[in-house]
């Protein structure tokens, strides 16, 4: 097993990857040349309809991704290439970086801001359009570099391998972007419950639902309390740094990754596969480990009636399913959330007050405009007042 990168079957990692463009994150695929990872980002950008830029890193300049310095009016602006530009008028698509473990350290400088920000130059490509990677581990890459912490920080990883079954099928029905075609239809379309960040222009994971993404960040942000020495953990070999490893950012990554996972329906695999791709096989399976035993409720359907919410007994469930609730007002925050919110948490501060206060701060940051206080919040006044808050 590669460390520190998600090692999965074809069809896994393929979905995988089929679910990070989709939910906009940045995803590296690492292999052996020649077992088709460039064929498979073309055909899951042909399966999405979406036009799909190629940029061989190993044959780029700095200022192929930072911008040409032209002087322009007394000034001088950083003109995009022509690859940056098409992308930014089709509105949507997916920009391919191929051998990136090619590209030499000043190129991998440049590309920082290309993968975390999209930014080209002076041009800031749409939030609908994906970046994927390919790589081939330095041992096995021509005149092949270790990836710099920083830019392999920014990517989930994703190993891809072969099988016999896959390339026999291949030769005789052809190579597809081995993603089932139901999920292809609900990440093409933006079916309701999914996430469409390339099937409009709303941004990243748009339609992901409030309540599916308040509760994963819930549960990463209850997890790194509870294992404060994963939160940071950069490798200690060089080669490892290059691989992906825990950071805010990444964890993060994996939260976005493990909602939009749920609201597509798939697998605990392909689950698995996004999360150890983001935060490392170690904090990974730890993390996974922890949530297969958590079991929370639905905060949307605690908010449709607070009155019939049982706070769980374990203390790491209570705070994460507070938590949840409290992130999933903040998200969508209404009057009647609002309200509901405080509901829950003023019957909850009866038993643990310290855990429901925590949860208090993030709906005192989220009031709506014009919406009383409830008789909920009651409790937590003095403790609010203390810090500030109310």
């Amino acid at each position: 097993m590669t460390p520190n990168s998600a090692t999965a079957d074809g069809s896994t990692a393929a979905t995988a990857l089929a679910v990070a463009v989709s939910a906009g994150v940045p995803v590296l695929l690492w292999g052996p040349p020649g077992t088709g990872k460039s064929s498979v980002v073309r055909s899951l950008a042909d399966a999405l309809d979406r036009p799909c830029e190629v940029v061989i890193a190993s044959i780029r300049e700095p200022s192929d991704f930072a911008g040409l310095p032209i002087v322009h009016e007394g000034g001088v602006r950083f003109a995009p290439p022509t690859w940056a530009t098409s992308l930014a008028d089709a509105g949507r698509g997916v920009l391919f970086l191929d051998e990136i473990s090619t590209a030499p350290p000043a190129v991998q400088a440049a590309l920082l801001r290309v993968v975390l920000e999209r930014t080209v130059g002076d041009l800031t490509l749409p939030p609908s359009v994906a970046v994927v990677a390919a790589a081939n581990p330095p041992e096995q890459a021509a005149d092949g570099w270790d990836l710099s912490a920083p830019l392999a920080n920014r990517f989930c990883h994703l190993d891809w391998s072969t099988d016999a079954a896959t390339v026999a099928g291949g030769f005789t029905a052809g190579f597809g972007p081995a993603v089932a075609a139901d999920l292809l239809e609900r990440l093409r379309t933006g079916a309701p419950g999914t996430s469409d960040a390339l099937a409009g222009p709303g941004g990243v994971g748009n339609a992901v639902g409030d309540g599916v993404r308040a509760r994963a960040r819930a549960e990463v942000a209850t997890f790194l309390l509870l294992r404060p020495s994963t939160v940071v953990a950069p490798p200690v070999e060089r080669a490892a740094a290059g691989r992906a490893w825990p950071s805010p950012r990444t964890w993060e990554m994996a939260a976005d990754l493990l909602a939009t996972g749920r609201s597509v329906d798939v697998g605990p695999e392909v689950r698995a596969a996004l999360v150890c791709g983001c935060v490392g096989q170690g904090p990974g399976i730890e993390f996974l480990g922890w949530l297969a035993e958590l079991d929370l409720p639905d905060p949307e359907v605690v908010l449709a009636d607070p009155a019939a919410f049982q706070l769980p007994e374990r203390g790491d469930r209570a705070y994460a399913a507070l938590m949840s609730v409290a992130a999933a007002v903040a998200a969508r925050a209404t009057p009647e959330r609002w309200a509901a919110g405080w509901e829950v948490l003023g019957r909850a501060g009866e038993q643990v007050p310290d855990v429901a206060a925590m949860a208090a701060r993030t709906l005192v940051r989220c009031r709506p405009d014009g919406a009383a206080t409830p008789a909920g919040a009651a409790v937590f006044l003095p403790l609010l007042r203390d810090a500030g808050l109310a």
